[in-house]
C-alpha cells in the first residue's frame, strides 16, 4: 500500500518537473492542477530562458530523463505514438537512453545473496565490482561461474519495483482524469494506454520472463545463419537476477572497429534489417527495442541480440495481415493497405472507408515521388498511424511496437550502409511468407480449422433451431428491421406520391373542363337554352376543380410534403 504523503510528494515532484520544462500552462489548461489541488512554485528566469531555446520534443525528453525509469520507459513507448505527437517530438523521444549512475556493489551483493540464498563467493568464482553497463532498472556485471565459464549477470536496482508502482498509480489517476474531463479523452483511451504500459513494465521487472523470451529467440534464430542470443543460465536466474552467457563483441555503432575486423557493413546492415523483418513476419515474435546498446557484432560477423524485456508478438492471422500491409506499401496499393488495417479489427464503424482510402492514397502518392533510399519506413508508418486515428481506427499495442522496431532498425541499418533500401529488403520476405500461406500445408491447416469450426456450428445448430421453433410456437418471435434515416426516406416518398396525385387530379380536371368546352361548342347550334346550361355546368365544374386544387395544395403545404 502506497503511503499518502509519499504519493503526494511524488505528485508534486512530477508536476514541478514538467512545469519547469515548460508544460505548466498545458497542465493548467487541462485542469490537472485544480483537480489534484497542486500549486506550482514560481519558476526562476534562468529556467524560463533555457526552456525558450529548446524545442517541445527536447523539453519533453529532458523531463522524462529527470523523473527516472518509469518516465524514461514511458517516453520510449510514446515514441511509437505518431498519432499523438508530431514527428519532431517522436524523434526526440526515440533518443531516450536508459543509462543512469550505477548503484553500489554492496547493494548488488545484497540482491544476489537474497535471491540465491547463498554467499556471492559460493555462486561465482569471480565477480567484477564495476558494472559493464548501468540502466534505470538494472545493471550488468561481468563474472565467472565456478566452472570457469564467463557470464554476464543482470541485477535489478534495489527499490525500483516500489518506485515504479508508485509512478504507475499516479499515471493511472492522471489518465483517468484526462479521459473523463478533457476533449482528448474522447480521441484517445489514455487509461488503456497506461494499462498496456503497466503490463510492459511488469514483464521487464520479472527477469524470468526475459529469460523465457531469450530462449524463444534462440529457437527461432536456428533458421538464420549468423544471428544468435546468449544462453541463459537458469540455475542462477530469478525474478531479480539474470545470468547469461557472456559474449564479447563489437559495438554495431563502432564502424572503424567493424572495418578493421573485415566486416562488410552493407551486408551486416542487410542481415540486421532482414532479421527484424523475419522476426515480425515469419516468427510473429520480435525484439521491440533493437537500439545499438542491445546489439553486438562478433568478429566473424555474427549478430548478437541482447535485452529481451520489451518484445512484441503476433498470431498467424496477424502475421498474414502484416505481410499484406508491407506488400501494399511497397506496391503503392492503398486499397491493400486499408484492407490489411481493417483485418486488424481496428475500426468499430466502417463508415469512413472511402475517406480513409483517399487519405492513404495521398500518403503513398507523396512517398511515390521520393527515391527509394530516401523513404523512411518509420515516418511512413507514423503518417499512416496519424491518418488512421483521425478516421477513428485503433491499432493493437503490438502494431505500435512493430513501428518502433522497424524505425529503430532502419536507423541502425542506414548508419551502417546509407544506400541500403529497407523496403526493398522487406518486400521479398513479405512476398515469400504470403505465398507460403497459400501452400498446400498451410491451406490444409486452414481447412482443418474450418472443419472444427463447422463441427462446432453443427453441434450447436439443433439446440439453436429448437429454441427458434419454440419462440415461433409461443408467438414470441418478432423480426425487427431498422432502416437508417427512415424518417427522411418516408418524407421523400410522400412528397413524390403527393406530386403524382396533384398531377393526376390536375389532369382529370383538365380533361373534364375540355369535355365541357367541346360539348358546349357542339351543342351551341341547338339553342340558347342548351348553351346557357353548358356555361352553367362549366362554371360549376371550374369552381369544384378550383376548390379541389386549393384544398390539395393547402394540405400538402401543411404537412410539408410538397
Amino acid at each position: 500500500m502506497v503511503n499518502g504523503r509519499t504519493k503526494a510528494r511524488r505528485y508534486n515532484e512530477i508536476i514541478s518537473v514538467f512545469a519547469k520544462h515548460g508544460f505548466g500552462y498545458l497542465m493548467e489548461q487541462l485542469g490537472i492542477l485544480n483537480f489534484f489541488k497542486i500549486k506550482l512554485r514560481r519558476l526562476n528566469r534562468d529556467d524560463e530562458a533555457n526552456n525558450s531555446r529548446l524545442s517541445t520534443g527536447e523539453r519533453l525528453r529532458l523531463a522524462c530523463e529527470k523523473l527516472g525509469p518509469t518516465f524514461v520507459k514511458l517516453g520510449q513507448i510514446l515514441s511509437t505514438r505518431g498519432d499523438i505527437f508530431s514527428p519532431d517530438v517522436v524523434k526526440e523521444l526515440m533518443k531516450l537512453q536508459d543509462s543512469v549512475q550505477p548503484f553500489s556493489f554492496a547493494e548488488v551483493r545484497t540482491v544476489i545473496e537474497s535471491e540465491l540464498e547463498d554467499k556471492l563467493e559460493n555462486v561465482y568464482k569471480e565477480f567484477e565490482e564495476k558494472p559493464l553497463a548501468s540502466a534505470s532498472v538494472s545493471q550488468v556485471h561481468y563474472a565467472r561461474l565456478n566452472s570457469g565459464k564467463p557470464v554476464a549477470v543482470k541485477v535489478q536496482r534495489p527499490g525500483i519495483e516500489k518506485n515504479i508502482h508508485l509512478d504507475l498509480d499516479i499515471l493511472k489517476d492522471i489518465a483517468h482524469f484526462i479521459d473523463n474531463h478533457t476533449k482528448y479523452g474522447k480521441m484517445y483511451d489514455f487509461s488503456n494506454m497506461v494499462l498496456e504500459f503497466e503490463n510492459t513494465l511488469k514483464n521487464e521487472l520479472d527477469f524470468t520472463k526475459e529469460a523465457e523470451n531469450a530462449e524463444k529467440f534462440q529457437q527461432n534464430f536456428r533458421r538464420d545463419e549468423g544471428i544468435t542470443v546468449p544462453q541463459i543460465k537458469w540455475i542462477y536466474t530469478t525474478r531479480r537476477i539474470l545470468t547469461m552467457e557472456y559474449i564479447e563483441g563489437l559495438s554495431v555503432n563502432d564502424h572503424k572497429a567493424l572495418e578493421q575486423a573485415g566486416i562488410d557493413r552493407k551486408k551486416l546492415a542487410k542481415k540486421l534489417f532482414a532479421s527484424v523483418c523475419n522476426q515480425i513476419l515469419r516468427d510473429g515474435f520480435f525484439h521491440a527495442d533493437p537500439h545499438p546498446g542491445n546489439i553486438k557484432v562478433m568478429p566473424d560477423g555474427t549478430i548478437v541480440f541482447l535485452d529481451f524485456g520489451m518484445v512484441g508478438s503476433f498470431n498467424e492471422t496477424q502475421k498474414r495481415t502484416i505481410s499484406n500491409f508491407f506488400i501494399g506499401i511497397v506496391a503503392k496499393d492503398s486499397k491493400m493497405v486499408v484492407w490489411s488495417i481493417l483485418d486488424l479489427n481496428s475500426m468499430s464503424k466502417r463508415n469512413n472507408l472511402k475517406k480513409f482510402e483517399k487519405d492513404v492514397d495521398k500518403i503513398i502518392e507523396k512517398y511515390l515521388t521520393l527515391p527509394w533510399n530516401e523513404i523512411k519506413i518509420g515516418d511512413l508508418f507514423y503518417e499512416i498511424f496519424n491518418i488512421a486515428y483521425l478516421n477513428h481506427f485503433k491499432f493493437p499495442h503490438e502494431f505500435t511496437l512493430l513501428a518502433k522496431a522497424l524505425a529503430t532498425s532502419q536507423g541502425l541499418a542506414e548508419k551502417l550502409a546509407p544506400d541500403l533500401n529497407a523496403l526493398v529488403v522487406a518486400k521479398p520476405i513479405a512476398k515469400k511468407l504470403l505465398y507460403q500461406s497459400f501452400s498446400p500445408r498451410n491451406l490444409s491447416k486452414d481447412m482443418i480449422k474450418s472443419i472444427f469450426n463447422y463441427k462446432s456450428l453443427w453441434n450447436e445448430f439443433p439446440s439453436a433451431m429448437l429454441n427458434f421453433l419454440g419462440k415461433m410456437e409461443d408467438g414470441n418471435f418478432v423480426i425487427q428491421f431498422e432502416i437508417k434515416d427512415i424518417g427522411n426516406i418516408q418524407k421523400r416518398v410522400d412528397r413524390t406520391f403527393n406530386r403524382i396525385s396533384f398531377s393526376v387530379v390536375l389532369l382529370a380536371v383538365s380533361i373534364i373542363i375540355a369535355g365541357i368546352i367541346i360539348g358546349s361548342g357542339l351543342s351551341a347550334s341547338t339553342g340558347s337554352e342548351m348553351a346557357l346550361l353548358n356555361i352553367t355546368v362549366l362554371k360549376i365544374g371550374l369552381a369544384i376543380a378550383a376548390v379541389i386544387l386549393v384544398g390539395l395544395v393547402i394540405s400538402m403545404f401543411r404537412s410539408n410534403r410538397l
